[in-house]
């Protein structure tokens, strides 16, 4: 399991007796699958991979950004090439359960604008992609069919504008879409501070609000301080949203430490802050709701930490944790997003110079809600 466990050599003491504290049991436990995925074709190499999804199939689907490799990285791609390998994979990569990659495809196209920098992917109920991006003119979100034909864009690039505009985006980086209402909540972003919606089939606008539920505004709030006052307002970035069956929508105020909870029409619930003291990007980068029949947990991706933490959906309360900045498998280096399969499997998502997908195997004996087949 991945758990740290003081070793304690005796040394030659034989006589001293040392009195290990006990761990309180863990509700979820995972394991590295360090062979997962496997090694892509045609010498392709990932680059920052931004985000990650499970369809209802449950394959796994990346987004990455190519533009983020190295020459030596990409070396075999350079003219002349450098070396025999390595060439940018396609920025959206789909894998089997196993980790092999079933399909690729993305980038610049007809009748749409690609992100300069790729952020967030989400599979809607009638399993259509959704792409966003944080680069510097970055206003739109983008859908897909699973085999990458376009089909709607919302928003535009361009020169960046404030809150209250909603012709546009603000370098979103995350959307969801509600399966009840067929409505689209976008998590805007790196340069605007709320949540905006958006019908999915159309992409009209609906409503948007800022932390506490109230309108958002663009004003500066300084750095963060742990120990003043909760801000009056999303920082950047608003890095997450999640809809949970029971109707109450999550949102990662990353910056900020906390998870604010609202309605759908933007009430505002009650926040919930983690690891309160972090100073470093923020605490709170992903959330993901566990698939058992109440949605009993949160797991969270901390890239600052770096670590995976599942969280009590109620309060906010750290009941389990995994992982550590590093390396190795089961390591992580600004672990960015997260994803869970319909069996309980975590797989997450590095930018930096992580540049990695890993899959964290779900050890456990709870019921979970088998996930409904998109027609």
């Amino acid at each position: 399991m991945l758990r740290c466990w003081a070793a304690v050599a005796a040394l030659a003491l034989p006589t001293l007796a040392l009195a290990v504290p006990a761990i309180a049991e863990e509700p979820l436990r995972f394991e590295v699958d360090p062979a997962w995925p496997k090694r892509l074709p045609n010498d392709w190499i990932m680059g920052q991979a931004a985000g990650v999804a499970v369809d209802a199939k449950d394959n796994v689907w990346v987004v990455q950004r190519p533009r983020t490799l190295t020459d030596d990285e990409k070396a075999a791609s350079l003219d002349p090439p450098r070396t025999r390998c390595c060439k940018p994979a396609p920025p959206v990569l789909v894998f089997d359960q196993a980790g092999t990659l079933v399909k690729s495809w993305g980038g610049p196209g007809q009748g749409y604008d690609w992100p300069s920098n790729e952020h967030g992917i989400h599979i809607d109920h009638k399993g259509f992609v959704w792409l966003a991006g944080n680069g510097e003119t970055d206003g739109q979100i983008l859908k897909f069919t699973q085999d990458g034909r376009f089909v709607l864009q919302i928003g535009k690039p361009g020169a960046q504008t404030d809150s209250q505009d909603t012709t546009r985006l603000g370098k979103p980086a995350a959307m969801q879409v509600d399966p009840e209402t067929n409505e689209l909540y976008v998590a805007d972003g790196y340069y605007n501070h709320r949540v905006i919606v958006f019908d999915a089939e159309t992409g009209a606008f609906k409503r948007m609000w800022g932390a506490y539920g109230k309108p958002p505004t663009d004003e500066k709030v300084g750095p963060y301080d742990p120990a003043a006052a909760p801000a009056a307002q999303f920082r950047n970035p608003v890095h997450c949203v999640q809809i949970a069956r029971d109707g109450l929508v999550y949102v990662c105020d990353r910056t900020n430490n906390r998870i604010q909870v609202f309605r759908k029409d933007g009430t505002f619930v009650k926040e919930m802050f983690v690891e309160k003291g972090t100073r470093a990007n923020g605490s709170v980068w992903e959330l993901a709701l566990w698939p058992d029949e109440r949605e009993s947990y949160l797991i969270n991706a901390d890239g600052a930490n770096n670590e995976v933490r599942t969280l009590s959906r109620d309060t906010g309360e750290v009941l389990g944790r995994f992982g550590r900045n590093g390396r190795q498998a089961g390591d992580f280096h600004w672990v960015h997003n997260l994803a869970v399969d319909s069996k309980g499997n975590v797989f997450t998502t590095e930018v930096d110079t992580g540049k990695r997908a890993q899959k964290f195997l779900f050890r456990g004996d709870m019921v979970l809600r088998k996930r409904a087949t998109v027609q």
